[in-house]
């Protein structure tokens, strides 16, 4: 597979080498220059979804990893479902909550353990990430107790829910955590600074596990194609797919599904009141704002780090700019959109109600729409209770961490601060 840095073009690598540096020159990130459709589309998806993710990812991957052994690292990481919901004659949601963290990132998250660990050979590794909810428990589960592979993660105090804080905080071991004073784009600023940092590079031996990891993309490349497979073939045909938008991995790794030959007609970027996105695509104009905090707190992104990919997609014709919608939604609709999905019989959470309302506003006549559901309701439980006026029950995963002990310590937003807190703890 061959990379480039799409700020630094003269920094090429392959998969591996991408795998374990994760962050390029100048805080680029790596990405293809061209993406080659698949052949057969329609045998593909006649596949299970370990089977097809195994044609999937080598097609994009290469000859990096033997069939066999780019087989066993999926059959590892992917061994929970992701099934499809009807909601209404032609509303669907894709669950991507079945996963041991209940939230979509288990995808990329046990990929990228399962990659890193075969990569590294036994070798020092520091995993440096920001999350902004559930990229934390997700990379957190997948690295946990592994040996040699230490996980720093970085979140905004206060501003994720109590049990997606649980998921990721209790586990210690060589999982460390740091409740930041700041929002997430203050957490994200601080891990690219890292990467600019020699000293920390080289003798921390950095990665990073968000979806700036080229690893952790890809791998949300097979759930669209299971997506489409479990429709029928009438819904298959004018398929609109919203995709609730925080860091805009999940729309990337489906514009990347689009361009290897999976026939969706277009996309929602679906966010909440942090919309620099929807403003660009209405306006042209590249303006975020700060940080606001909303109901849908793993969306509160105003400098979503995974745009550039998006825009080299465009720019070197890859999509069309054209099959891309955005679409911003307020606390108010966020809350209508859930008791709409409540009377439809379906609970949801405000992630996924920003999606479903981004699809009521703009689903046209003969259109069918897809939302995707990236997290489980009771990971928002005291959000979803309030709106909805009815208790939700906790899946085991939850029950199991709330009363324990969070070994979060708090630290302000600086990064002097926090590169001697790293140099602390793994020096």
């Amino acid at each position: 597979m061959h990379l480039v840095n799409l700020k630094d073009n003269t920094q090429q690598v392959g998969f591996k080498e991408a795998v374990k540096t994760g962050l390029g020159r100048q805080q680029g990130l790596f990405f293809v220059e061209e993406i080659t459709p698949l052949d057969n589309i329609d045998a593909l998806l006649a596949m299970s979804l370990p089977d097809r993710s195994k044609v999937i990812l080598q097609h994009l991957i290469g000859d990096e990893f033997s069939p066999e052994e780019l087989g066993q690292l999926i059959d590892n990481a992917f061994t929970f479902p992701a099934p499809v919901a009807k909601v209404d004659d032609n509303l669907y949601s894709l669950e991507l909550f079945h996963g041991p963290t209940l939230a979509f990132k288990d995808f990329g998250g046990r990929f990228m353990a399962q990659c890193l660990t075969d990569i590294s050979q036994g070798a020092p590794v520091t995993i440096l990430t920001a999350t902004s909810g559930d990229t934390g428990a997700a990379v957190a589960h997948a690295f946990h107790g592994i040996d040699n592979i230490n996980v720093v993660i970085l979140f905004p105090q206060g501003k994720i829910s109590p049990l997606q804080e649980k998921l990721f905080t209790t586990l210690g071991g060589n999982i460390h955590t740091v409740a930041v004073d700041g929002d997430f784009d203050a957490c994200q600023a601080m891990v690219k600074h890292a990467f600019d940092d020699e000293q920390m590079r080289n003798e921390l031996h950095l990665n990073s596990a968000n979806s700036i990891n080229i690893s952790r993309l890809l791998a949300q490349v097979c759930y669209y194609f299971e997506a489409f497979a479990q429709l029928d073939d009438d819904a298959r045909k004018e398929l609109v797919i919203s995709v609730p938008s925080g860091n805009f991995g999940n729309l990337t790794a489906g514009l990347i599904a689009k361009a290897l030959g999976l026939p969706i007609k277009r996309f929602i970027a679906a966010t909440n009141l942090n919309d620099t996105v929807p403003r660009y695509l209405e306006e042209g104009e590249w303006s975020p704002k700060d940080t606001i905090a909303t109901l849908s707190n793993a969306m509160d992104v105003s400098r979503p780090n995974n745009w550039p990919r998006i825009e080299a997609m465009i720019e070197k014709g890859i999509i069309d700019k054209d099959i891309l919608t955005g679409m911003a939604i307020d606390e108010d609709c966020t809350q209508m959109a859930m008791k709409q999905l409540q009377a439809l019989g379906y609970t949801s959470e405000p992630h996924a109600a920003v999606a479903y309302r981004s699809l009521c506003k703009s689903l046209k006549d003969g259109e069918t729409g897809l939302f995707l559901g990236t997290a489980h309701p009771a990971k928002f439980r005291e959000s979803v209770e309030n709106i909805l006026g009815q208790p939700l029950s906790l899946p085991q995963a939850l029950a199991d961490v709330a009363g324990k002990h969070s070994y979060a310590v708090e630290k302000p937003a600086d990064y002097a601060v926090i590169k001697q807190h790293m140099f602390d703890l793994l020096k």
